[in-house]
């Protein structure tokens, strides 16, 4: 911890040698957060990059409060958010009741990995997926999400479980059947 601090004064300060250390200490696990986020890795790369960027420019800000990680990985999420607030435009929609909540089956985890299931994520077109990694991997709440994007809660509500939804289908064309209907041999 003494030596992450000592690695910040010295990015405070401009030291470029401090800014490579750091870069190399978050680096990798940053790139997984963008990763989440983009359409692919050199776009993910292009965030990493910006993302680095607005960590050296606002450094000073850091007041120790909570996790430098935690700090840096807001900072990783919000350029993704700007950058999707750029590229597309969001269309309301309000009515969820027609989306059930999915009910998955402990069986159908056992046959899938977290890289296939992140490939799956991915996969998802960029505002269900953008509010599905908000929701799920950030823990962010509907009004926040709603708040972050600039659309209505309601639209985000109706987002994520669409891309649920979507996410099952794939799920259950690629690795069997999902849910209490599970096949089964009689």
């Amino acid at each position: 911890m003494e030596e992450l601090k000592k690695i910040i004064e010295g990015c405070v300060s401009g030291d470029v040698r401090a800014q490579e250390k750091l870069y190399n200490l978050f680096a990798p696990k940053m790139f997984g957060v963008c990763l989440r986020y983009a359409k692919d890795t050199t776009d993910a790369e292009d965030s990493l990059q910006e993302g680095f960027v607005k960590v050296f420019t606002y450094i000073n800000k850091f007041r120790y409060e909570g996790s430098f990680e935690g700090w840096m990985r807001r900072i990783m999420v919000n350029v993704s958010l700007e950058k999707y607030r750029k590229q597309h435009v969001m269309y309301p929609v309000e009515d969820i009741s027609i989306y059930e909540k999915p009910n998955y089956s402990d069986d159908i985890l056992d046959k899938i990995s977290a890289n296939e299931i992140i490939e799956q994520i991915q996969k998802l077109t960029p505002r269900y997926r953008m509010v599905f990694n908000l929701f799920v991997l950030e823990g962010m709440n509907h009004k926040e999400i709603s708040e972050e994007m600039n659309i209505s809660v309601g639209t985000s509500k109706s987002n994520l479980a669409r891309a649920r939804e979507i996410l099952k289908s794939k799920v259950q064309t690629l690795y069997g059947e999902v849910g209490t209907n599970a096949n089964s041999t009689a």
